[in-house]
């Protein structure tokens, strides 16, 4: 049987990549420097998770909204993300994470000011590569040092209806 890391907590994924990319982005940023390891990091990542995101919407066969918003489990299994809805519609799709575990974890790692680059970047670039015409708004985070991350998804009318 082949090792999937899909089939991993996405929490305990974000572990084991923080540990191994952790260390290394920091000796990156020692030798090249903070603003172009992170840009060169954050590029990657965001073509990783673009890939992923069209990977998602052809394993669960949709790409709609409700879909999308549907089959989030694996980010929030075991507690990882505490959060409240806010809306749910075929066309909208927000809430607000009061708790993130990942922020939690990076900082205990020692790698919170890579967070953003490791976690929160990938939901924006998933969400593009799951379906372009689905628009995420989050003006804040927890791993930034908001109260909480509010998540505002939103698909467009015209273009669903005629999908």
């Amino acid at each position: 049987m082949a090792f999937d890391p899909a089939q991993m907590d996405v929490i305990d994924r974000r572990r084991v990549e923080a540990m191994i990319l952790g260390p290394m982005l920091r000796e990156f940023q020692e030798e090249i420097g903070v603003e172009q390891t992170n840009r060169i990091a954050r590029a990657a990542i965001t073509k990783l998770a673009r890939e992923q995101g069209a990977q998602f919407a052809d394993g669960i066969g949709s790409s709609g909204l409700e879909d999308y918003a549907s089959n989030k489990d694996a980010w929030r299994r075991n507690g990882a993300l505490e959060f409240e809805i806010i809306e749910s519609t075929p066309n909208r799709y927000s809430f607000d994470v009061t708790r993130c575990k990942y922020a939690e974890m990076y900082n205990e790692l020692g790698f919170g000011d890579l967070g953003d680059i490791f976690s929160c970047t990938l939901d924006f670039e998933f969400c593009s590569g799951f379906n372009k015409e689905v628009k995420l708004v989050r003006p804040q985070t927890i791993m930034q040092g908001a109260s909480h991350c509010d998540f505002r998804y939103t698909l467009d009318e015209e273009v669903s209806t005629t999908e």
